[in-house]
């Protein structure tokens, strides 16, 4: 598994509420075969065991792709599967004692809303960040706005990656040009499209693009 900051131009966040004629693994395999170029697997729902199930599955799907796979929140499941590693909240586990669960070599992601929560969150270990918000989502209902000013002024404060997740779509990703980030995370963008190979494709040929934009 290769992992840069070019592994979070296209991130695939998963959501089961648009399976259906497809199970998960289908559409992940689609979006992979789209370009995505990061997966995190997030469930809030699944029983433990099956959720390791998929876990295990999608880990080895991803790794056939030589792309990241992460786990979200849930830290004995990114142990049990040996995800490449796991992306926190701010009410999760701070990044240094997730670091110290799963060990040095792993990947580990943590949401920011604020610069201070940007640069605790960097001293404390994260080898990315996931800013947003970036506009308003119906992903995640809670979610509070994070305006393009603050999201420069994190990627500015910062010497890590920072990805922009909430509410972004092939109509709206090139408004987040000369922002810093280095890819963008999407759920519904990917995974709610009749098409997710192509819904895909579009996604990255727009987020290259957006992140080339000087």
């Amino acid at each position: 598994m290769k992992y840069n900051k070019e592994s979070l131009l296209l991130y695939a966040v998963t959501d089961r509420a648009w399976i259906g004629k497809q199970t998960l693994i289908e559409q992940v395999k689609d979006s992979l075969d789209g370009g995505a170029t990061f997966i995190q697997l997030r469930e809030k729902e699944l029983d433990d065991g099956t959720f390791l199930d998929e876990a295990r599955k999608m880990k080895s799907l991803c790794k056939e792709y030589n792309v990241p796979f992460v786990i979200n929140d849930n830290i004995d499941i990114a142990i049990e599967c040996d995800a490449d590693g796991v992306h926190v909240g701010q009410s999760d586990m701070d990044a240094l004692n997730v670091k110290k669960r799963l060990g040095k070599d792993k990947i580990i992601g943590v949401s920011a809303q604020t610069v201070e929560q940007a640069i605790i969150a960097q001293n404390s270990g994260a080898d990315y960040l996931g800013v947003g918000a970036v506009f308003s989502t119906l992903t995640k209902l809670d979610a509070d706005t994070v305006s393009f000013e603050t999201l420069k002024q994190i990627c500015d404060a910062v010497s890590i990656p920072v990805i922009a997740i909430g509410g972004i779509y092939d109509y709206n990703i090139l408004k987040l040009s000369k922002s810093g980030i280095v890819g963008i995370a999407v759920v519904s963008a990917i995974f709610a499209q009749d098409n997710i190979k192509q819904s895909t494709a579009n996604l990255l040929e727009l987020a290259t693009k957006m992140v080339k934009a000087e």
